[in-house]
Formats: structure tokens, C-alpha cells, sequence
């Protein structure tokens, strides 16, 4: 493959005095999509080496940084590489080649394993250790623990283990999605002969050793695959094991569905699931000691290229470390908190009653998922509602709202559900879920053709004394308990009129053939959240050429669009001030002359996972604020059904932009600033200022005593 590209080549493009306003398409004015997501990954990483943060949890992030990289091999890299084996000669918007983006992504992520490594071996494993959980390697074993250890092994993991021999009379054994795998060489009757062996996932990583045996207090842990090596003559009684050398794969997962052939959507996932299972490697990670003859043999089966391989001197599978966030050290951990309820006297008809009187906003994890599971609660207790409909994306595997939709239908009330089985890595349990609530008896709809639905909307019909009222629920995150307690969302409960006629025609379209396109309280993708987004943007830079009052505040998770990159330099060059939070991958270049010199982009990664989307428009003093589940990406905008809703309540409007964007915008303790040439630098306030963290800022406002209102 071609040498890595310089990076900051990617600016060249230029005139003497810097890039012609006029050709926003230059490819100097865009960030490359994949390396702005490393670097996003690398804002992570930073919170595992920031000291600030309890030692436990500073594990959590390296764990959520490896995981992280995985994801990003399986999808983004598996799709570059298909490009590159096509041959294809598509260029990203930034004018990168298929070819550089592998390179420059295998110089850096190579880079980010090894800072992975440092911050483990170096910094946290030592501060573990003077905390008295001790994580031992072989070197480590005294007599009574290699005793302990060999008992161990004997008794639940020797049963577990297969053996799989590979050779002329044996054929190379199918070897899974991220699993950990021995090569192991043996000499049997003078010849050399070659074996696998799977660390299962039914085992434990970690190993814990008694205090007893270990002679300290504490706790003491054994990596399982040193455990495996320990013992691995067992699996091999009567053969001289030589050698044995820590390998692990990632493969392509990337479901790609031609759904214009598929008779049956739930049919074609289900297959696709299980071809996935053979996808094409992406990545071989092996022990930096492996000799090129035992690597080689594992290069040729697996059909692959030296390119997708790493050696690493260190360990593998880092995202297993998250079982150390278990061990009972709560001083080493963030302290924990009381989510306020929404609903603290939890009543059906009282509920409909208040949202009835005026729209409620619910900001997680600050203030609880239960309003959403009191909401659905209500409307499955009270005989006068009549139909319950919603949109599921990522359920989890124990979701109580799954249970209530169940009872609601068992209730006789009409329930309409939208599973989504095209959310990434969700499938199968999604699969699962859409067989038991259609078992259930409810009209369960799988999406639609060549679109995912990422839309989170859940609508109540009630049969009220002055007829059919509708309430409504509209999210920017998942129907989730489990990531609402670690992810930021927002969730507006609303019985507007004007909202609920739309809301019920995006379940039509969901479920029927309604064709309707024009929304006033939605943005709708595929087909009006683009032109509607356009135009509130042009709104304002017409204000700004008419020295009128404007801004743009945007909140969300990524901005990777081209086309709306360039709306944004547009308003930018007729002089909107436009202020930026993105948490992850951002392709545009802030602070270019003349092109974006009023845009400023920054990114906060914290103890929560920032994941509400909130767009602000100044609108010459008349504020407009939107919340939802879109992103500024292609595939939101797209090949997505998404919905932002208008928020329409003034002191709600106020909140948002006053309390929530204003405290995200004056953080100097977890922001980072998105430079021009790609880089981010630490937002710092005035000398000997006290650092403002957003998220803690907010979660002391919200779980105070005093309600806001």
C-alpha cells in the first residue's frame, strides 16, 4: 500500500491567500470522517489518563475506548477495506483515496492501541495495585497460586476447552467474531504439527484469587489466557507442546441487506446475521512474539493480507476490562446519585392531566427514565386508552417496557409496535423481541425498505368524555433504562394538537402508505428534515445580512454531511455566529477565513455519554428550538426515518438554551475545541478561574431540592 498521506496535505488545496470562498466544495474544507472519529476515541482515551476522574472509572473509559476500536474495525475499516478490494476509485469529501484512509487509520489506530497499552501497564494497573487489587501475571505466581490456579483450571475450565487441530487430515476451524484463540505448535513423532484453542466467552476473564492463597488483602485477579497457557499440556497429553502465541480477530459485520429482493425483511436479517458470522478479517491482532512462520500460517487460512495484521507486546481484548468496574471499591468510583422523578406520585389519569395542561420535558439521566416507564404505565392501566403505538431502535435485553406493551395487549387496547432489525449489533436480540411481541398478538411492523427507522416516538390514544385525545412522547434517545442512566437525552411529553396529527401521520407512513411530506411541529427524514433544515439555516443568515439578531447553537453527535456542512459555511460567511457542541466525528473545519471564521466547534466527553440533539435559532429575537433523534450525517438526513420536534413552550425554550446549552458552552473542565486543522486543544477559562464541569454543574441543578419549573 501507498506510504501514509500527510494529514495536514489535506489543506494544500489553496490559493495563496487561503481557499476560494466561493468553491465550498474544496476537499482543504472538509475533515476526514474516520480520523475525526479516532480522534473522538482519543478524547476518551483522555479521560482514562485524566487523574480527576475515580480510578475505577478511568478503567471504564479504557475499556469503553477498546470497545470503541473494535466497533470501528468491524464496521468503518471492513467497509473501507470491501471499497479497496472492489478497487473502487470513490474519493472521500476531504479528496482522500480508499487506499490513504487505510493507511493514515492504521498508522493512527496503532498509535491509539499502544497509548491504550501505556495507560494500562504504566498508570492504571500500578494505582490498581496501591489499592490493593492486584492484577497478576505469570511472573507474578507464587507456588501457592500456580497450586490454586491449577486447581482452578482443572475444575472449570479444562471441561470448556476443545482443542482443534489443524492440518492436511483437519481443515482450518471456523474461529469467531472477537474471539480470544491459543496457536499452539506441538511435536508429535518427530513432526511439528499445529492446534487452536478458543477462549470461550462462557469464561470469565478475570480469575479472582483468594486473599488466602495470595497471603495479602484485597483482591487479586488472573488473566484467564495466562491461566489457559499455565495448563495447556493437559489438552495435549502425550505431545510435547513447543510453543503457544495469543491471537484474536475482528470481521466484518457490516450488514448490508438488498432489500429491494427481499420478500421477507425479518427472513433476509436473520439470514444475513449468520453469513456476517464468515465476514472477511479486518483486523489480526497476535503477540508481538509470534514467529512469521506460525503467523503465516494463520495469514494463509484466513486468506488475508499482512496489512489487517497487528502485533502487540501487550494485552488484548481491553473492552473485557469493564468487569473490574464490578469489584466492590465504591471509593474508586463516581459517586452516585438520585435521578429526580418527573411523576413522584405515580397516578394514570393525573399524568395525562398534567401533560394535558402543559408539554413536559424530561432531561436523562439527571431526571429518571420513569416518566417514560410511568407514562406507558398509565396508558396500560387506564380502561379510557384505547391504542398505544411506538418505535423501538435498541431495546436491551431486559426492557420493562416490552413487558407493558405485552399487558396492554393482553388488555385488549390496540398496540402497534416498530421494531427496527437493522440497529447495528442489536439485531438478534431485536429479532427476539419482535417474535415475542407478536406472539403476544401485537401488530408488530419491521421497518422499512431500505431505510432504518431511528425515529423515538411513542403515541397513546385515549377515549376521553369529549372524545379522542392523543398524547405523545418524543425522544432524542433510546427506549432504553440501561443507557438512559449513562447516556444525556431529552424526551418532550406533549397532547398539542398540531404535534399529535403529525406524530400519528409519521406512524402512518411507519406502518401504511401515507405519502405526506409537509410537516410544521416535524422535521421528518427522509424526505423534509433536509430542505427544513436548510431553510431555518438560510432564515438566519438572511437576518444576519440584514443586521438583524441571529445564531445557531447546534447540539448532537456528529456532523459529517457535506451538503449541510456547506449551508453552515454559508450562514457562517453572511455572519451567523454558530456555536457547536459535537460530541464525536466533525468534518468541518472551524475558523477558516472568510469560509467559517464564526463557527466554533467543541466537544464534551464526561462521566455521562452526551447524546441529546438540541438545534437553536435565534430567529431575530423570536427563538426556535428543536430536540430529536437526527444527526447532521448523510444516513440521518437519507436513509433514515428521524423526526425533531418543535419546542413550543417558552419557559421550556428558555430552559434549554439558558440552563442546559449556556452550562455546555461555559465548560473549561471536560470541553474540547475543535482547531482548524483538525486537531482538538483543551477549553481552558481566565487564569486561577474555577474549572466548570457541565455535566456536575447540572446534576447538582436538577437533583437539588428546589424543582425547577
Amino acid at each position: 500500500m501507498a506510504t501514509p498521506i500527510d494529514l495536514t496535505a489535506a489543506t494544500a488545496a489553496r490559493t495563496d491567500e487561503g481557499p476560494d470562498p466561493a468553491d465550498l466544495e474544496n476537499p482543504a474544507l472538509y475533515i476526514n470522517r474516520e480520523l475525526s472519529w479516532l480522534e473522538f476515541n482519543q478524547r476518551v482515551l483522555l479521560q482514562a489518563q485524566d487523574e480527576r476522574h475515580p480510578l475505577l472509572e478511568r478503567v471504564k473509559f479504557l475499556s469503553i475506548v477498546s470497545t470503541n476500536l473494535d466497533e470501528f474495525f468491524m464496521v468503518r475499516v471492513a467497509t473501507l477495506l470491501r471499497k479497496f478490494r472492489s478497487e473502487s476509485e470513490a474519493l472521500s469529501p476531504d479528496g482522500m483515496s480508499t487506499e490513504q484512509q487505510l493507511d493514515a487509520i492504521r498508522v493512527r489506530t496503532k498509535r491509539m492501541m499502544d497509548d491504550v497499552e501505556r495507560c494500562w501497564s504504566d498508570v492504571l494497573r500500578p494505582l490498581l495495585a496501591s489499592h490493593r487489587i492486584r492484577i497478576l501475571d505469570p511472573a507474578d505466581y507464587t507456588p501457592a497460586v500456580e497450586d490454586f490456579l491449577h486447581d482452578h483450571y482443572r475444575r472449570n475450565i479444562h471441561p470448556v476447552l476443545t482443542p482443534l487441530a489443524f492440518d492436511p487430515g483437519h481443515p482450518f476451524p471456523f474461529i469467531s467474531n472477537l474471539s480470544m484463540n491459543l496457536a499452539v505448535v506441538v511435536e508429535q513423532d518427530g513432526r511439528t504439527r499445529f492446534a487452536r484453542v478458543k477462549l470461550p466467552d462462557v469464561l470469565a476473564r478475570f480469575i479472582p484469587i483468594p486473599a488466602s492463597v495470595v497471603g495479602k488483602p484485597g483482591d487479586s485477579l488472573a488473566l484467564l489466557e495466562d491461566v489457559v497457557k499455565l495448563n495447556i499440556a493437559s489438552l495435549f497429553p502425550g505431545v510435547a507442546v513447543r510453543e503457544t502465541y495469543l491471537f484474536r480477530i475482528i470481521r466484518d459485520t457490516d450488514m448490508v441487506i438488498q432489500e429491494d429482493e427481499a420478500d421477507d425483511l425479518l427472513e433476509s436479517v436473520d439470514r444475513t446475521l449468520k453469513e456476517l458470522r464468515y465476514g472477511d478479517l479486518s483486523q489480526l491482532l497476535v503477540e508481538a512474539s509470534m514467529p512469521a512462520r506460525v503467523l503465516n500460517i494463520l495469514v494463509e487460512n484466513f486468506e488475508i493480507e499482512e496489512d489487517v495484521v497487528v502485533r502487540t507486546a501487550g494485552r488484548m481484548g481491553y473492552g473485557d476490562w469493564s468487569a473490574l468496574t464490578k469489584l466492590h471499591h465504591p471509593q474508586l468510583k463516581d459517586k452516585p446519585f438520585s435521578p429526580r422523578a418527573l411523576w413522584p406520585d405515580e397516578g394514570g389519569e393525573s399524568i395525562f392531566n398534567a401533560i394535558q395542561e402543559r408539554d413536559l420535558l424530561v432531561h436523562h439521566p439527571f431526571e429518571s427514565f420513569s416518566a417514560v416507564e410511568s407514562f406507558l404505565r398509565a396508558a396500560v392501566n387506564d380502561a379510557q386508552v384505547i391504542g398505544i403505538k411506538i418505535t423501538l431502535y435498541r431495546i436491551g435485553p431486559n426492557s420493562p417496557l416490552l413487558d407493558l406493551l405485552i399487558q396492554a395487549a393482553d388488555a385488549g387496547k390496540q398496540v402497534a409496535v416498530l421494531v427496527e432489525l437493522k440497529a447495528r449489533f442489536d439485531e438478534r436480540n431485536n429479532i427476539e423481541w419482535a417474535h415475542r411481541l407478536e406472539a403476544a398478538g401485537i401488530h408488530v411492523v419491521y421497518g422499512l425498505l431500505n431505510l432504518k427507522t431511528h425515529c423515538k416516538l411513542c403515541l397513546v390514544v385515549r377515549q376521553e368524555h369529549d372524545g379522542i385525545v392523543r398524547y405523545a412522547h418524543v425522544g432524542t434517545g433510546n427506549y432504553n433504562r440501561v443507557t438512559s442512566q449513562v447516556y444525556t437525552d431529552f424526551g418532550l411529553f406533549t397532547a398539542r394538537p398540531a404535534v399529535l396529527d403529525e406524530v400519528t401521520e409519521v406512524f402512518n407512513y411507519l406502518t401504511g402508505y401515507s405519502g405526506k411530506e409537509d410537516y410544521e411541529e416535524l422535521l421528518v427524514a427522509p424526505h423534509h428534515l433536509r430542505p427544513a433544515f436548510t431553510r431555518l439555516v438560510e432564515r438566519e443568515a438572511a437576518h444576519a445580512r440584514a443586521g438583524r439578531q441571529s445564531g445557531i447553537i447546534v447540539k448532537n453527535n456528529s456532523v459529517a454531511d457535506p451538503e449541510m456542512i456547506r449551508v453552515l459555511y454559508r450562514a457562517s460567511q453572511a455572519g451567523v455566529p454558530v456555536e457547536m457542541i459535537v460530541r464525536g466525528v466533525c468534518c468541518l473545519r472551524p475558523g477558516i477565513p472568510g469560509i467559517s471564521d464564526t463557527i466554533r466547534v467543541r466537544s464534551v466527553v464526561g462521566r455521562f455519554l452526551e447524546h441529546s440533539r438540541l438545534y437553536y435559532f435565534a430567529n431575530d429575537g423570536r427563538p426556535e428550538m428543536l430536540i430529536g433523534s437526527a444527526d447532521m450525517m448523510e444516513r440521518n438526513l437519507d436513509r433514515r426515518v428521524e423526526a425533531l420536534c418543535h419546542v413550543r413552550d417558552p419557559a421550556l425554550r428558555t430552559h434549554l438554551h439558558d440552563v442546559v446549552l449556556q452550562t455546555m458552552l461555559a465548560d473549561t473542565d471536560r470541553a474540547m475545541e475543535l482547531q482548524t486543522d483538525g486537531s482538538y486543544r483543551p477549553v481552558r477559562g481566565k487564569p486561577h478561574a474555577r474549572r466548570i464541569n457541565a455535566q456536575e454543574k447540572l446534576l447538582r441543578a436538577y437533583t437539588s431540592p428546589r424543582r425547577r419549573e
